[in-house]
């Protein structure tokens, strides 16, 4: 949908036109499916966090103002929804290799002991292992890493999606990297110990 259609569907909707309802649901499901999966550390509730998202939208359409992007404010509905599931959840404040599968423990062995690519059956165990350690990171700074690394935003993208300053998003982007680092030399250091 272009952001014409998505005004027109809104009025629509504000009509009570529940073809509309649905027409927006379907185009707004993949977006806000991917933002939460991909900002869940437990992927056991991601379909409740989705719907409940959507509720969140519809219900606050009324606020919706039309200054930016449709997408731009569901993202922000989505992020804050993650972030206080996230809050709820018990966070661990480190990654121990114990607490790795096999696959990943294989991935921080390769990279600990060698410069070269990984084998290509190991990509997969790399993703999880980034993702594994992207949770010991604060729910903010979680979100972030998300929507710049793994989504492809740029900072003011994000500053956008989140609503928070360009200078706040910069600084906790920072913060972020320099704990995966430090997880990341803990892992191989601990890999090193005899």
């Amino acid at each position: 949908m272009t952001d014409s259609e998505v005004s027109a569907c809104l009025a629509q909707i504000r009509q009570g036109d529940e073809a509309a309802i649905r027409a927006l649901i379907q185009y707004m499901y993949p977006f806000v499916y991917k933002l939460v999966r991909s900002n869940l550390p437990h992927r056991s509730e991601e379909e409740d966090l989705v719907q409940a998202v959507l509720i969140k939208v519809f219900k606050s359409l009324h606020q919706f103002s039309g200054l930016v992007p449709f997408k731009h404010w569901v993202s922000r509905v989505a992020v804050n929804t993650c972030l206080n599931s996230i809050r709820y959840e018990k966070r661990r404040p480190e990654v121990r290799m114990a607490d790795l599968s096999e696959e990943e423990e294989t991935v921080v062995k390769a990279l600990a002991t060698t410069d070269e690519k990984l084998e290509p059956g190991l990509g997969f165990a790399a993703r999880d292992l980034v993702q594994h350690m992207i949770a010991c990171l604060q729910p903010k700074e979680r979100i972030l890493i998300d929507l710049i690394y793994l989504e492809g935003l740029s900072l003011e993208e994000a500053s956008q999606c989140t609503g928070w300053s360009l200078g706040a998003v910069t600084m906790r982007v920072s913060r972020a990297k320099a704990k995966m680092r430090k997880h990341h030399e803990a892992l191989i250091a601990e890999r090193r110990q005899p």
